[in-house]
């Protein structure tokens, strides 16, 4: 085994994009590089190693089992390097490394749930903190959780996995809506009967698909989709029915492109939650972050930027267990 102290950590980077892409075309968008330079950089870091990681022609991408023990080794020095980047930050009172957030889509224009007002307080103060943001269904981004690959992730999630601490951040109001040209569109709220609504062709969300049916009481499903987009294309093609939440929905009530159907039977809140693996040692960076979502929920009370510092410290334990849904 070659001395590997002068090792460049961005072959390394470059490798475990490429392997966690599972080959070059993916990894080429994620690091936004050619493929010939992807090449060239895990080449060299072959060359600097020793031996072949992958296997790559006709056959396809696969790793070798090298590749396979130096996949996990390098994750588990990132990790590391993350840790070490996190305390010495600690030490320091500032906030260093990369924070790795998970959110379901179409929550932009929800105030309470909506990112982009904790991430503006947060690097007010983490400045020096690298934000990964990835969007996903609920399942996903609880299997990201599980997996190490994120440590904060928000959403709707009604399954509670040992091991996950789950906080209570918002419950998000939803309603059933259908479409100008729907034969529901122009009826009188008093004609809108439940058999009527068990007649139409209804758009489930895919990972909600028992739930959505449940809460109308539909024999059936007629689509299926997993984003939030998604569900307004098919609600304003005039063919479907099916849920959104009402900060979506309103936008397109006020203009005159959809109505809700029956809400005192079919509305209900959504809660949403904040969940976070809690590890052994302390974990500022995500302390922080989930003391900027718990404030953005609440209204958004202002705090100092050294306030917002010290509240992680402690603040957040276990025992803050979401109550059954």
């Amino acid at each position: 085994m070659r001395r590997l102290d002068n090792i460049d950590l961005r072959l390394l980077r470059v490798f475990v994009v490429l392997a966690e892409e599972g080959g070059f075309h993916d990894a080429q968008i994620a690091l936004n590089l050619t493929q010939s330079t992807l090449s060239t950089h895990l080449a060299a870091l072959e060359r600097k190693l020793g031996s072949q990681l992958c296997e790559r022609g006709r056959g396809g991408f696969r790793l070798t089992p090298f590749g396979e023990s130096t996949f996990a080794a390098a994750k588990q020095l990132f990790d590391d390097i993350d840790a070490f980047q996190g305390r010495v930050g600690r030490d320091q009172r500032r906030l260093v490394g990369r924070l790795r957030v998970g959110i379901v889509d179409g929550v932009v224009t929800c105030p309470q749930l909506g990112l982009q007002t904790a991430l503006s307080r947060y690097m007010t103060y983490g400045a020096e903190v690298f934000v990964d943001l990835e969007l996903g269904t609920p399942l996903a981004l609880e299997r990201g959780l599980m997996d190490g690959l994120r440590d904060i992730v928000v959403g709707p999630f009604s399954q509670k996995v040992p091991g996950i601490s789950y906080i209570p951040l918002y419950r998000e109001p939803q309603a059933l809506y259908c479409g100008r040209g729907n034969p529901l569109y122009e009826l009188p709220a008093r004609e809108i009967s439940h058999q009527r609504i068990e007649e139409a062709l209804f758009s489930v969300r895919g990972y909600r698909h028992l739930d959505d049916l449940y809460r109308v009481n539909h024999p059936r499903a007629s689509a299926s989709v997993v984003h939030m987009e998604a569900q307004v294309m098919m609600i304003l093609s005039g063919r479907f029915i099916g849920y959104l939440p009402r900060h979506i929905g309103e936008d397109w009530v006020r203009r005159d492109q959809m109505r809700v159907l029956r809400p005192e039977s079919y509305g209900f809140e959504s809660p949403h939650f904040v969940a976070t693996r809690r590890l052994k040692g302390e974990q500022p960076l995500v302390d922080a972050f989930i003391q900027e979502l718990r404030a953005q929920a609440r209204g958004g009370e202002e705090r100092s930027p050294s306030a917002s510092f010290e509240a992680h410290e402690g603040q957040l334990t276990p025992a803050e267990k979401a109550p059954a849904r």
